[in-house]
């Protein structure tokens, strides 16, 4: 018999592959943190003899699922001004706050938080933008977890740099300092056309070419960014990144919610992808991402949460539900975005986005032991008649029991294997007694 590290047993194993497709019965075998295998129980006691075995009898295996665009430390301010428009949000009160607090402690001890809840909603990769983006990337790897750190860079000084030269140099070294590490990939960052001019667009491009990555930027989330472009540029922002030679496959646009058919046509020319976040838009009111267009164009549609102070939480069950459900609304399809395309919006399509999918996003052989467990037992998910619509429409998060990343298991029966929970919570408290402290001033 063939020694593995780990023998995983589940009722469903849900590949993510070109279709639809549950495997009845099936085990994964994981070695060196990676996928030796995928066959049917019965055959795989006969063939390999695991270190540990472990038996989900009510459970199916899914990717681990892969959060296209959250800004991690900002959940030290969830729920801190809600009910409010984008841009009085950002201007009134979450700048400001960044200004006066946002630290390398800052975004560590906010990054640890935002892991900890997505481990045990089962997300083990997230594509990080923001500030002091090192202490992002320690927190991650303190954590396990698998993450797609952003070279952030706009145009005003913050606490973090003062100008474009700045900002690229402080990303480069953090870059150069973590390139070796296997959970690690890295983003061009521009946070957004409004705060992004010509010049630095045109620097970020050179480097993305020369150095192979993504470009992960804010476009067309609102109606006023769109009229600010017209106004100051005399072009729509995706047309004037196209002037500039960002649109291409590189390109992540994050939001892409007012975007036209020839827009769309565009896009998919060029090979783009949509970081799609239903419940951000829905809570600023951004409006209704034309996600079936999308899909019907072919564009590589992944799901984000955004961060959680404008969603306020960090759940790709949530996501992937208030996609399906929204794409058939706004289209008046309701084969538009079915369960299954969910599923791979939350999953593979993150991982091709980041360039990352030969890596992870889907359970074959050769990728990365990336795992999720999802239990269906309870009243609330039975019958199971559909293992895919389950995930998808009425799963959750805390129906995740167990998570890996790369063969090692980080949430085993909900409980954390490699976060001290007690401490994080001490450090969430001082956080919120200083925002608290500033509010009342």
């Amino acid at each position: 018999m063939e020694e593995v590290d780990c023998l995983i047993d589940a009722a469903w194993v849900i590949p993510v592959g070109p279709g639809p497709t549950v495997l009845r019965d099936h085990s994964v075998a994981v070695k060196s943190g990676r996928i030796e295998a995928v066959l049917p129980s019965a055959e795989a006691a006969l063939r390999y003899a695991p270190s540990r075995r472990m038996s989900l009898p009510r459970h199916a295996l899914i990717p681990g699922l892969i959060n296209l665009h959250t800004h991690a430390a900002m959940s030290l301010m969830r729920g801190r001004a809600d009910d409010l428009p984008l841009m009085r949000w950002l201007k009134d009160h979450i700048w400001p706050a960044e200004a006066k607090h946002v630290s390398p402690e800052f975004v560590y001890d906010g990054t640890l938080l935002a892991c900890a809840e997505m481990l045990r909603g089962g997300v083990t990769c997230f594509n990080d933008m923001y500030y002091y983006p090192e202490a992002s990337a320690r927190a991650a790897l303190a954590c396990g977890m698998r993450a797609a750190i952003g070279l952030i860079a706009i145009d005003l000084p913050t606490q973090y740099a003062s100008d474009p030269d700045d900002y690229l140099a402080k990303g480069l070294a953090m870059r150069d300092a973590h390139r070796d590490e296997p959970l690690l990939s890295f983003c061009m960052a521009p946070h957004a056309p409004y705060t992004v001019n010509d010049k630095l667009f045109a620097r970020i491009l050179t480097i993305a070419d020369e150095l192979d990555l993504p470009i992960h930027v804010h476009l067309h989330e609102t109606q006023d960014e769109i009229e600010g472009s017209l106004a100051q540029h005399g072009a729509r922002p995706l047309e004037r990144l196209h002037a500039l030679g960002v649109v291409g496959p590189r390109l992540i646009a994050v939001h892409a919610v007012h975007v036209t058919e020839q827009e769309l046509d565009l896009m998919a020319s060029f090979a783009c992808s949509v970081a799609h976040c239903p419940s951000s838009n829905l809570k600023l009111a951004s409006g209704f991402a034309p996600v079936a267009a999308m899909l019907g164009y072919s564009i590589n549609v992944g799901l984000g949460t955004d961060g959680a102070a404008s969603n306020n939480r960090l759940d790709m069950f949530q996501e992937m539900r208030a996609a399906a459900l929204l794409a058939k609304a706004a289209s008046g399809d309701p084969e538009a975005m079915p369960c299954y395309e969910a599923l791979r919006a939350a999953t593979i399509n993150g991982a091709r986005a980041l360039g990352i999918d030969a890596v992870t996003g889907s359970i074959e052989v050769g990728k990365a032991a990336d795992l999720c467990a999802v239990s269906f037992e309870g009243p609330g998910l039975a019958p199971c008649y559909d293992a895919l619509s389950h995930l998808v429409y009425a799963a959750g998060r805390e129906n995740v029991t167990h998570v890996w990343v790369a063969g090692r298991l980080l949430v085993e029966d909900r409980a954390f294997t490699s976060i001290a929970e007690a401490d994080l919570d001490k450090q969430v408290l001082l956080w919120q007694t200083k925002l608290i402290g500033e509010t009342k001033a």
